[in-house]
């Protein structure tokens, strides 16, 4: 089993140091900021081994070169895209070996949020960055609905039981949305109780299982007679297939924030 830290960033980030119970060693996930990463290495005297980037944006990159040149590890970047300090350019299907902690994580390119987003799938658990939120997903900055679409596809098919480590705390404000969707859903209802409580002690929302999102994000939920009654009501009209519906919650959720 993986243990996972989490080093808030910014205002909302989630940096993530995934290695193994009592081994000192650990990755890390899309570090943006390198300040608050140091910190957590020193104080607990972890040896970082690798950096994972799941995409370009500078709230996800930020730290890279400072925390690179400092400790002399490998970066791991989707391929298609223009990553700082990238030493190892990666693309769907690939593995990463982490060496010094034996672990290997499969890659999974998800274009939707940007072109040549990848995310990270391994010993139960997905590093997702901008393509998954938990109960929403990333706006599409260069992708199509299309591609978004399909990348949420890839991932709703995993284990159920997988852990969601996205790299943002949006849960709250996505939640209020998809109750806009399915004001029915007693899973929302009580996910949204759930996070209340958590948010009231300051705990982060992430990592979650698959399978809450799947109950509840409504853009996993493309195929669900409420969604798509919800957003045909939206629209207007008929919608042709999944990728429309998908679009159109997309559009109706942007047009809220």
């Amino acid at each position: 089993m993986l243990d996972v830290r989490c080093v808030p960033a910014f205002d909302d980030n989630y940096i993530w140091l995934p290695g193994l119970p009592g081994s000192g060693k650990v990755a890390i996930v899309d570090p943006g900021d390198a300040e608050p990463v140091l910190a957590r290495l020193t104080g607990e005297a972890l040896e970082p081994v690798a950096i994972l980037i799941t995409h370009h944006h500078g709230d996800h990159t930020g730290g890279i070169c400072s925390l690179a040149q400092r400790y002399n590890i490998p970066v791991y970047g989707p391929a298609r895209e223009r990553i700082p300090g990238l030493t190892h350019p990666v693309s769907d299907g690939d593995t990463v070996v982490l060496e010094g902690l034996g672990l290997e994580f499969s890659v999974m390119e998800t274009p939707g949020h940007t072109r040549g987003h990848a995310c990270y799938v391994g010993h139960g658990v997905l590093f997702c960055g901008d393509t998954l939120f938990t109960a929403g997903c990333g706006r599409l900055f260069e992708g199509t609905p299309q591609q978004m679409h399909d990348s949420l596809n890839r991932i709703s098919a995993l284990p159920e039981t997988t852990l969601v480590y996205c790299a943002h705390e949006y849960t709250a404000a996505n939640l209020r949305f998809a109750l806009v969707v399915e004001p029915d859903n007693a899973d929302i209802l009580a996910r949204i109780d759930e996070v209340a409580r958590r948010r009231a002690r300051h705990e982060p929302t992430v990592p979650a299982p698959l399978l809450q999102e799947l109950k509840t994000n409504p853009f996993l939920r493309c195929a669900s007679p409420a969604v798509i009654s919800a957003a045909e009501r939206y629209a207007g009209h008929a919608l042709a297939d999944g990728a429309a519906v998908f679009a159109t919650v997309r559009q109706w959720k942007d047009a809220l924030d």
